[in-house]
C-alpha cells in the first residue's frame, strides 16, 4: 500500500466520519505506517494554506485550536504553520507579527497512535473552519515605528496574560501598572497629526481575541474603545474574536488601549473581590459579570466624552471622510451586523464596584489635534 493510500484511507475514516471509533481507525492506519509521516505533514500544509484562503490568519487558527482542543494541539498547529510559511506568499506586517508570536515549544513526545490521533483531531478542526471576512494588508506595509509598536504590543499582551493568571491582587496591580506604563510610551499622535494631509491608505482591519470568561462584557469594552478611536468593532461570538476596522494608527491605539483597560479591569475586579470576602460576603460569577459589565459601560462613556474634546474644528472634515471610509469598509465586510447588548447583570454590588473602578481607570488623553 502506498503512503498516499494510507493517508487517504485514514482521512476517509477520521476526517469525513464522526465518532471516536472512526478516529481510532484512522489513527491506527497512520501509526502502523511510518513511511506515511511525510505525506501526512504535506497534507497538513495544504490544510493550513486552505485556512488562509478562507480568510483565517495565524492568530485566529491558534486561538480556535486553543478553544476547541488542548495545549498539545496548539503546539502541533504552531509547528505546522511555521513549516508552511516558507511556501507562502508575502504577507503584511500584522501577519508576520503573528508568526513571530507563535509558541515555539516542540510538540510533546508520545507514542505513534497518540500522535496520529492528535494530528487527525487537529486536521478535522482545520477542515471544518468556516469562511471569514478577508483582512487585506499590503505585503511589507509598515507605518513609521511599526516594528517597535508590534514588540510593544507583544510585551503588553504578555503582561495581560500574567495579570489574568495570578491570584495575588498586589501582583496583578503591579503588572497592570507596568502595562499602563508601556502603553503611555506608545504614542499615536504623530500618525494622527499626519491625517491632516490626504493619504492614499484605505481602512484596514484586524482581529482581536475576546476570551472567556465574561466575553460579552469584554466585547462591549472593545466596542467602546474602537468607537472612541474612529474604528468600528464587529463581534463574532461563536469564534471568540472581534474584527476591528479602521486606519492603521487607530487600530494600533485600539489594541493598546483595550489591552491596558482589560488589565486594569481584571486587577480591580480581583481587588474588589478580596475586599468583599474580607467583609464576609461571598461573591460568585454574577458579581464578576456585573463588575465587568459596569466597567465596560462606564469606560465607554468616559472614552466617548474624552474623544469629543480632542478634535478641533479644522480637523472635522478629515475625520468625517475617514469615518465614511471606515463605515463603507464595515458595510462591505459585514452586510448584516447587530449591536452587542449586556445580559445577565444581576449583582448590584458588582455593578457599583465596576463603575467605580472604571472611574479610576487610566484613560490616556491625547492633546487636541490641530
Amino acid at each position: 500500500m502506498s503512503t498516499s493510500t494510507t493517508v487517504d484511507r485514514a482521512f476517509a475514516s477520521a476526517l469525513y466520519e464522526t465518532g471516536e471509533r472512526a478516529l481510532d481507525a484512522g489513527a491506527s492506519l497512520l501509526a502502523s505506517d511510518p513511511a506515511a509521516d511525510a505525506e501526512l505533514a504535506r497534507r497538513g500544509h495544504e490544510f493550513v494554506a486552505g485556512a488562509w484562503r478562507r480568510g483565517w490568519q495565524p492568530a485566529d487558527v491558534v486561538r480556535t485550536v486553543r478553544r476547541e482542543l488542548d495545549d498539545g494541539h496548539v503546539l502541533l498547529v504552531a509547528a505546522l504553520i511555521r513549516a508552511q510559511a516558507p511556501g507562502d506568499g508575502p504577507r503584511g506586517r500584522r501577519w508576520n507579527a503573528q508568526l513571530a508570536e507563535l509558541p515555539d515549544d516542540a510538540p510533546p513526545r508520545t507514542d505513534r497512535f497518540s500522535h496520529a490521533t492528535a494530528v487527525l483531531e487537529l486536521y478535522r478542526l482545520l477542515l471544518r473552519l468556516p469562511v471569514l471576512e478577508t483582512l487585506d494588508e499590503a505585503p511589507g506595509r509598515a507605518p513609521g515605528g511599526a516594528g517597535a509598536e508590534s514588540r510593544m504590543l507583544t510585551r503588553i499582551r504578555a503582561l495581560l496574560a500574567k495579570a489574568e493568571a495570578t491570584g495575588f491582587p498586589e501582583e496583578a496591580e503591579a503588572l497592570s501598572a507596568k502595562a499602563q506604563e508601556l502603553m503611555a510610551r506608545h504614542s499615536v499622535d504623530e500618525a494622527l497629526l499626519a491625517a491632516r494631509a490626504p493619504s492614499p491608505d484605505a481602512p484596514g482591519a484586524c482581529r482581536i481575541g475576546v476570551e472567556p470568561p465574561y466575553e460579552q462584557a469584554k466585547a462591549v469594552l472593545l466596542d467602546a474603545v474602537a468607537g472612541a478611536n474612529h474604528c468600528r468593532a464587529v463581534w463574532n461570538e461563536p469564534l471568540g474574536f472581534s474584527t476591528v476596522v479602521g486606519f492603521e494608527a487607530d487600530l494600533e491605539a485600539v489594541e493598546l488601549l483595550y489591552t491596558s483597560l482589560l488589565v486594569q479591569a481584571t486587577t480591580a475586579m480581583t481587588r474588589a473581590e478580596a475586599t468583599q470576602r474580607a467583609g464576609g460576603r461571598k461573591r460568585t460569577k454574577t458579581f464578576r459579570q456585573s463588575f465587568l459589565a459596569a466597567y465596560a459601560h462606564r469606560v465607554g462613556t468616559r472614552l466617548a466624552a474624552a474623544a469629543e474634546t480632542q478634535v478641533t474644528d479644522d480637523l472635522l472634515p478629515v475625520l468625517a471622510s475617514r469615518e465614511v471610509a471606515v463605515t463603507g469598509r464595515v458595510d462591505r465586510m459585514f452586510p448584516e451586523t447587530t449591536t452587542t447588548r449586556l445580559r445577565g447583570v444581576r449583582d448590584a454590588a458588582g455593578w457599583t464596584e465596576g463603575a467605580q473602578a472604571a472611574d479610576r481607570a487610566q484613560v490616556r488623553h491625547r492633546p487636541p489635534l490641530r
